[in-house]
């Protein structure tokens, strides 16, 4: 290929690129505007925890947990209003127990969280093969005609789904009731920045 050709190859190859992005992340929202799926969002922008790191973390004393940013803050009230935006029947909102994941559902603004301690950090390695279990029990059983939104963390949906989210980024799920070992996925929904 002559090299003046190139240039303009690689940005038509770019422009495709951004105009399917933008489609998939459309259907995404499509999909949950149709209700009877599940967005799993892992939390938004979370500090380091705390800079003498306790001897027990807590899951009852947010003192000695990772806590959302400022940044995380307003990212969460921001998924907030797409959510509403796209208006999504949101039904239920489960969150692990950890502080900012809880902290990103309540500032969600959608409904009250639920507490689910299979969508909880693992900090128990030996448990992490019956917290996943648990979990796509919870998410392949769900057959509301509305959205279920679950905030949970990066390993746990690695661990459910194999894929690996950005922080405040949603995975669109479609259960598969009829086999509780498949979840679809439609697609993902990056934080916009």
């Amino acid at each position: 290929m002559p090299m003046r050709i190139l240039p303009t190859v690689l940005v038509l190859l770019c422009a495709c690129t951004a105009v399917s992005a933008e489609n998939d992340v459309a259907a995404s929202w499509a999909a949950l505007r149709a209700g009877g799926t599940v967005a799993v969002l892992r939390h938004t922008n979370a500090d380091n925890g705390p800079a003498t790191p306790p001897a027990v973390i807590r899951a009852d004393d947010c003192s000695t947990q990772r806590n959302l940013t400022d940044r995380g803050r307003a990212e969460a009230r921001q998924l907030g209003d797409q959510f509403r935006t796209e208006r999504i029947p949101v039904a239920k909102v489960l969150t692990s127990d950890w502080c900012h994941a809880h902290q990103t559902a309540t500032l969600l603004g959608l409904a009250a969280p639920e507490v689910a301690s299979s969508f909880g950090a693992f900090m128990d390695q030996e448990r992490i093969r019956e917290m996943t279990e648990q979990a796509r029990d919870l998410v392949a059983g769900w057959s509301d005609p509305g959205t279920l939104v679950v905030v949970t963390h990066q390993t746990n949906v690695l661990a459910l789904l194999g894929i690996k989210p950005d922080e405040g980024e949603i995975v669109v799920i479609k259960p598969e009731p009829a086999d509780s070992a498949k979840l679809r996925v439609l697609g993902r929904i990056p934080l916009q920045r």
